[in-house]
Order: C-alpha cells, then sequence, then structure tokens
C-alpha cells in the first residue's frame, strides 16, 4: 500500500473517531441535565368552571398554613382555588389556577390572582383577578364591586387597625399582649382573632364584622367570611395562644362573571 492510501485511510479513521466523539458529547450534553416532568409548568386552566360550583355555600375547614414559621420571616406562600375548592401547588402560581394566595407572616395576608402587578404572586401570568374586603357581614354582602375596586397587590389584606400591628381594614384582629380582648394572660398574647362576625374587645367596643370578596382569575365573584385560623376550633373563646395554628376555615359563595348579585339558589 503506498503511503497516500495509508494518510487517507488513516485520516479516514480520524474523522471517523472525531464524529463518533462529537455524536457521544452531544449526547451527554442532551441528557445531563434533563428536565423533570414535575418542573414544566402547565398551560392556564381553559375548562369551564364547573357550574356547581355557583350559587352554593362552600365551607373549608383546617386549610394548612405553613408550619415552618419563625414569627420574624414570611412563610413560604400557600395558594387555593375558590374554584374547585382545592389547595394548589407553588408550582402553578404563574397560572389562573387559583383564586387566593395566603402569604407573609404565618400565611396570615390574603391577595388575589393578577399578573399585571409586580407585587403580587402571580406576576407575569394571564390571570386578571383581586381582592378588598368590606366592613359587612358576609350575609348582607349581596351587590357585587365594580370591577375599578378590586386591589391586584400581594399581601394585601391581613391585619386589623383595631389590633396591634394593624394594616388598614384587615380580616383578623392580632392581639399581642392578649389585653384587647382579655386580661393578659400568658395564653391570651399572640391570639388571631378573624372577623368573619362581629367582635366585643374587652372595653365593649364592638367591630364590625369583615367579608373579603374576591374576583377570581378566570373572572367570577366571589365572597368569603375568614372564620378561624385554629384548627378545629371556631369561636373566640376557644381561641388561645398555644392553640394549633396556622389552619385556615372559612366559608365563600361564587358567581358567574356576569352576575350582578351574590345568590345562594
Amino acid at each position: 500500500m503506498n503511503k497516500k492510501v495509508i494518510n487517507a485511510v488513516i485520516k479516514g479513521k480520524y474523522l471517523i473517531l472525531a464524529f463518533l466523539l462529537i455524536g457521544i458529547a452531544s449526547s451527554c450534553d442532551k441528557g445531563s441535565d434533563p428536565k423533570p416532568d414535575d418542573e414544566v409548568v402547565p398551560p392556564d386552566d381553559t375548562t369551564p368552571t364547573d357550574e356547581s360550583m355557583f350559587y352554593k355555600l362552600h365551607r373549608v375547614e383546617n386549610y394548612q398554613g405553613t408550619q415552618d414559621n419563625d414569627g420574624v420571616n414570611a412563610a413560604p406562600t400557600i395558594f387555593f382555588s375558590l374554584e374547585t375548592k382545592k389547595p394548589v401547588e407553588e408550582k402553578y402560581k404563574q397560572t389562573n389556577r387559583w383564586d387566593v394566595a395566603f402569604s407573609s407572616l404565618f400565611n396570615s395576608f390574603l391577595s388575589g390572582n393578577n399578573g399585571t402587578n409586580s407585587t403580587n404572586s402571580g406576576y407575569g401570568n394571564a390571570a386578571r383577578g383581586g381582592i378588598m374586603i368590606v366592613e359587612k357581614p358576609f350575609d348582607e354582602v349581596v351587590n357585587i364591586p365594580t370591577d375599578s375596586e378590586f386591589k391586584t397587590a400581594g399581601d394585601l389584606i391581613g391585619t386589623d387597625d383595631y389590633g396591634d400591628y394593624g394594616e388598614g381594614m384587615g380580616w383578623y384582629l392580632y392581639d399581642f399582649y392578649g389585653t384587647i380582648m382579655r386580661n393578659g394572660a400568658v395564653q391570651d398574647a399572640h391570639v388571631a382573632y378573624a372577623l368573619g362576625n362581629p367582635l366585643t374587645m374587652k372595653n365593649g367596643s364592638i367591630i364590625p364584622a369583615r367579608t373579603v370578596i374576591v374576583r377570581t382569575a378566570k373572572g367570577n365573584y366571589a365572597k368569603i367570611k375568614m372564620i378561624s385560623c385554629y384548627k378545629d376550633l371556631y369561636t373566640p373563646a376557644q381561641w388561645y395562644k398555644d392553640a394549633p395554628h396556622m389552619f385556615f376555615t372559612f366559608e365563600y359563595v361564587i358567581v358567574p362573571k356576569e352576575s350582578a348579585k351574590f345568590e345562594i339558589k
């Protein structure tokens, strides 16, 4: 075999080897960092809301908040769908699959699902929900507010101004020392009093009931009565410092987007 042929054969072997190595490297690159299925965020839910959810009184008991609170740092946000009456995993926050976020310290601040507000948990998604609160008992909230009345920020509705560390009208009164509602015993301190019903303070003043109103991610409307954040305890007399928390109990009614009033049929 002459020198030219030998060189050609050797060159060909190196080329084949080079292509094989490139192919192996490419295969390794493609498989070295596979993306698990649970990291793939599904698209928005385009199915119509189940009509059986409308015009009924729904009750949710002991919806569990995050238990790794340290009292200083915000707890990981949790999400709930009023339209399906189910918790929603955090990986779906960029979708329209949730309607209410429970965030900040002890998951005690509520907000709606809206992708246009940079402080909202759903920022960047297509949801256009909102939230607001009114000083009125649940049963007396009949008329649906105009869309302009709903707020879109995150961490929006929490501690009430009647209690300690109030941030406007809230869904609960926080009694830091236990002297607003009781006599200041150890178990009276650090209690959160839901304001779904009127509440009588130690000084005799009566705090009117509050009702939370939500425009859902899909544009329907719901009113919510926040009842308790203590496990299996639904009245103020049962709430004490060491009672198991945060376990949210609430009732709500949801109606279609074209509705003008909240009704139970």
